[in-house]
């Protein structure tokens, strides 16, 4: 199974078949509270893990009826999904956030018209929920009487390893909650030590578990490189993620998702639920370019909702949630409004491919599973849209000259 190419570079996974299957079928009941003859809508595709394991295997092993959508859920129009529901009354949705925030940006009116009122739980997968992105899935789509299970896995995991139990896990909107059955991860810090207790570091597994991957086909190199040798005696996920008092486990994104700001280690999500925060944005990526005076300056690509205008008055209130929310240093050198941002089949927003289009206007590496890259020219380089650089972001007040540190 590959992996989804975020990297350019996509790693052909191979997993064994009793392991995984046992992971899939625990998982699938225990996620999920799956019962025979219950129906299930996971809209991942099958050629993603997510819906090898949950379109597909999870919901026959514990005898459920599983929905298959083959298309684009924006054809004919974004009510598609909800016309799914109102006809085959699924009690189960999993999906991804970014396909949430599509439904938020694109209004609200066609889903009340629709009856909503088989669906009993709600899942999400694929990356970080935001919390404003959460409770709009529990409240408007759940009715604000279903649980919302963020699941976190990967391509690697076989199945989910990280997810609250629904009905039994008190809910922290944006957090994947405590581990599986069995599931033993850690924290590492920058100092190669394991954090105990509160904190935040690289989010690592620390023993086996049933649906784990056999290596990578045909490159047992690659293997122990990627997973294996960074930290020794650990599995590297290459997610970050903290720690809160109460032991949830907030992930925070990929370790290499970090912009570097006068020697400050920004997280892009972090910027991104920011951003997300103000009431006219559906969807946000943040990148980082290269900048002689601080090292890396902040650049957010953000797409609005339905009605909303891209004017100095947002881009003023966007700011001014980001300020509050992380501080000055993450306040973006520029905000370009897209309309929509390129992702892959599976829903993960492509950060790669916009910051390579940004600095160069060109992508290289694997893009076969680019979905729409109808919104690159959006992000171009200033000079290659034939425009001025757009300077109204500059705080003249924060370090965007030579620190005193700079040579």
């Amino acid at each position: 199974m590959y992996t989804s190419g975020s990297t350019g570079k996509p790693k052909g996974i191979a997993h064994g078949t009793a392991g995984y299957l046992v992971h899939t079928g625990l998982t699938a009941r225990h996620a999920f509270d799956l019962h025979p003859g219950d129906v299930v809508w996971c809209t991942a595709d099958p050629a993603w893990i997510t819906g090898h394991t949950y379109t597909v295997y999870g919901p026959l092993l514990a005898g459920a009826t599983t929905v298959i959508y083959e298309g684009i859920l924006s054809a004919p129009d974004w009510d598609r999904a909800w016309d799914i529901v109102a006809r085959h009354r699924p009690q189960v949705l999993y999906t991804t956030p970014t396909l949430v925030r599509a439904w938020i940006r694109h209004g609200e009116t066609g889903l009340r018209q629709r009856d909503l009122s088989s669906l009993r739980l709600l899942a999400s997968v694929g990356e970080p929920i935001n919390p404003s992105v959460w409770r709009w899935f529990r409240e408007v789509v759940g009715a604000g009487r279903t649980p919302v299970v963020d699941t976190w896995w990967q391509t690697e995991a076989g199945a989910a390893m990280i997810f609250p139990f629904p009905y039994a896990t008190p809910a922290k909107p944006g957090s994947a909650s405590l581990p599986f059955f069995g599931v033993e991860p850690a924290l590492v810090g920058p100092d190669g030590r394991e954090v105990v207790g509160e904190g935040s570091g690289q989010l690592v597994i620390k023993r086996p578990w049933p649906g784990m991957l056999l290596g990578i086909w045909n490159n047992p190199q690659r293997y122990r490189a990627t997973y294996w040798e960074t930290i020794p005696g650990y599995f590297l996920t290459g997610d970050t993620a903290r720690r809160d008092t109460d032991g949830y486990l907030w992930v925070l994104g990929r370790a290499d998702d970090v912009i570097k700001v006068n020697g400050h280690r920004l997280g892009t999500a972090e910027i991104e639920g920011a951003i997300i925060a103000h009431p006219a944005v559906a969807e946000s990526a943040v990148v980082g370019l290269p900048d002689e005076h601080v090292g890396e300056a902040v650049l957010a690509f953000v797409v609005l909702k339905s009605g909303s205008a891209p004017d100095d008055a947002t881009r003023a209130g966007i700011i001014r949630e980001i300020e509050t929310q992380v501080g000055k240093l993450a306040r973006p050198r520029e905000i370009r409004f897209l309309d929509s941002l390129p992702k892959n089949r599976s829903g993960k927003i492509l950060r790669r491919l916009l910051r390579e289009y940004a600095i160069t206007g060109k992508i290289s590496g694997d893009t076969s599973t680019l979905d729409d890259s109808t919104s690159l020219p959006q992000a171009a380089p200033t000079a290659l849209r034939g425009g001025t650089r757009d300077t109204s972001t500059l705080d003249e007040s924060m370090a965007l000259q030579p620190s005193a540190q700079s040579t």
